[in-house]
């Protein structure tokens, strides 16, 4: 079949390094060929541990998740800026509100992002996205394109919104926040990304989703997915409120199953890297 027939994507796992039995399961998806990337989150307590896991991974790219909003930082300079949080990241609204009043400068912002990257640099890095998309925030998204160039990564994912039904008023206010960040973001790229899909079911991706979004991709096309594929340890993950935004079991399974294999022989999906 031509190329202009098929349809590219790239299945990229957000959060490896967030607990050892998420990164098992990224690897497992990966070995298994049903996952092409995964975006490294570089304050991972046991960050050499999980890149020696890496080692038996093949035909994966890997970037950077960049953080503001989840463990610690990785320099004094950010650590020192949050002592009303304890010296933790807090939650994304906190940082964009800190942003916005200028307690926080964007010139932490670019150590922290830097420090995070550079623990990286043992691996090939070829994107950066973020927890929680704050990289979209409309002061950080010129400085992730930035330290794109400076460590010459390639791509910087663009998150779109994903208009599907049934809205809630939470869809209903992070698909409007989205939609204006992509729009006044995407005009700072010189190549078009990856059109991006998962936004509505982030941390719980079904088959349903699926077989719906893929029937509408369009041949000649590149998308990228954003899941959340992993194995749940209780002894691991004890914070039962994770529990209410992901189900990492059941996306590791999803995106294994040969039912979701057979959608992309059926619409003519070619599994990528970038």
């Amino acid at each position: 079949m031509s190329q202009a027939n098929t349809i590219d994507l790239i299945i990229n796992a957000d959060d490896y390094g967030y607990f050892p039995c998420v990164s098992q399961g990224i690897i497992e998806a990966a070995q298994s060929g049903s996952l092409t990337a995964t975006g490294i989150l570089a304050n991972s307590a046991d960050l050499n541990t999980q890149f020696n896991a890496l080692r038996c991974v093949e035909n994966i790219d890997l970037g950077v998740h960049l953080n503001l909003t989840l463990g610690k930082p990785l320099t004094k300079q950010m650590t020192d800026q949050l002592s009303a949080s304890a010296g933790q990241f807090p939650s994304a609204y906190v940082i964009s509100g800190l942003l916005l009043s200028r307690k926080l400068r964007l010139e932490t912002v670019k150590r922290e992002w830097s420090a995070q990257i550079e623990a990286c640099q043992s691996q090939a890095l070829v994107f950066l996205n973020s927890h929680e998309h704050i990289h979209m925030f409309p002061p950080l998204f010129p400085l992730t394109l930035e330290l794109a160039r400076l460590h010459n990564i390639k791509h910087v994912r663009l998150t779109q919104a994903d208009w599907l039904k049934p809205f809630t008023p939470a869809s209903l206010l992070r698909n409007t926040l989205m939609q204006g960040m992509c729009t006044l973001n995407q005009f700072r790229l010189k190549n078009p990304p990856p059109i991006f899909l998962g936004l509505s079911c982030s941390g719980k991706l079904t088959y349903e989703y699926l077989a719906h979004r893929l029937s509408t991709l369009k041949p000649g096309q590149r998308y990228e997915l954003m899941c959340h594929p992993g194995h749940f340890d209780v002894t691991q993950i004890t914070d039962p409120k994770l529990l209410c935004y992901h189900d990492w079991t059941a996306e590791l399974a999803l995106l294994q199953s040969p039912k979701v294999h057979d959608l992309y022989q059926q619409y003519h999906i070619r599994l990528i890297r970038y």
